[in-house]
């Protein structure tokens, strides 16, 4: 049976699939990233599940896979196959299209950055399928965006298109990783709101679902904390909206978990700010925290299918 490997590769952990041509699911597995044994151990952790996958392939569905899909994070070269870097992984100019290809026996390999590759997934075939022009935002421990056009998403000349998160909100605000001041994420990211929530309670635990739950249960100061994020959220979102004029805005990631408490006022504190502007449908995204494995087989067989027709045109 044709398939494809595809791997999710996070922070802590690696979800993968065998995936079929029709999109779908062979086989699923999980496993931990192993970070804490550092980068070269996550590389070796990262081929040798790639090549249990491709055994796997052979011993149950006949055949090995035909190409790989992998989405990593950090900063990534689509078009060389480099993970070029990330500071949770800790590697450096990466060849890791170049290192899975030699130990799945030649198979071809895309590499995608891990935001791009699920928003992939959301546009094309969950929260956003059928949009013709979509902006995917993830709101996690950062914020991170892909830009979908036609069935595809936009990674730029360098391969940073996308990155919402640090956009400028609050010049001279809150100081960033990034060595900015005021960026979106240091105020609208799941682990932002969490951070503001622990310092309004004094409860070093309390995260931005527990502020979630007080703003439903009515509690003012959690109101003031998500109005915080929300406004902030807004705000940027209005800038990426008049840039890209989407037909489709698809929110993602931990933040969105909290359903309406989230999406009501949003929508309402984007509508707000649009003048001009056409608003788009702003939905959740559907694909939960498998969008990243499904989008790294889009890319798998994009691939493929880019090949056979450069072959069928030879």
């Amino acid at each position: 049976m044709r398939h494809v490997i595809a791997l999710d590769v996070g922070g802590t952990g690696m979800k993968a699939a065998l995936i079929g041509a029709d999109g779908e699911l062979l086989h699923r597995a999980r496993r931990a990233t192993g970070r804490e044994r550092g980068p070269d151990a996550v590389v070796d952790g990262i081929l040798d599940f790639a090549a249990e996958l491709r055994a796997y392939g052979v011993q149950h569905l006949g055949a090995p896979a035909e190409a790989a899909g992998v989405a990593v994070p950090g900063i990534v070269d689509e078009e060389r196959g480099v993970a070029a870097y990330s500071a949770n992984l800790g590697w450096r100019d990466l060849p890791l299209r170049e290192l899975l290809t030699r130990r799945l026996d030649g198979a071809p390999v895309a590499l995608g950055h891990d935001v791009r590759t699920g928003g992939l997934a959301e546009g094309r075939i969950g929260a956003g399928r059928g949009a013709d022009r979509f902006l995917f935002v993830a709101l996690g421990t950062g914020i991170a965006g892909a830009i979908g056009i036609n069935g595809r998403v936009e990674a730029g000349a360098h391969g940073f298109a996308g990155e919402i998160g640090h956009i400028v909100v609050r010049p001279g605000g809150t100081p960033c990783p990034c060595g900015q001041r005021g960026c979106l994420e240091r105020y609208a990211s799941a682990a932002a709101v969490s951070e503001a929530w622990a310092t309004a309670t004094g409860a070093p635990e309390a995260d931005a679902a527990d502020c979630a739950k007080a703003v439903e249960s009515g509690d003012p100061e959690a109101g003031r904390v998500w109005r915080t994020a929300v406004d902030t959220l807004a705000d940027s979102l209005t800038t990426a909206l008049t840039l890209l004029d989407p037909r489709t805005l698809i929110i993602g990631g931990g933040l969105a978990e909290a359903g309406e408490t989230l999406f009501t006022p949003l929508r309402e504190a984007v509508g707000a700010r649009l003048t001009f502007q056409k608003p788009p449908t702003i939905v959740p995204a559907a694909l939960g925290d498998t969008a990243g494995c499904l989008g790294a087989g889009l890319l798998a067989w994009d691939l493929l299918n880019k090949t056979d027709g450069l072959e069928e045109s030879a």
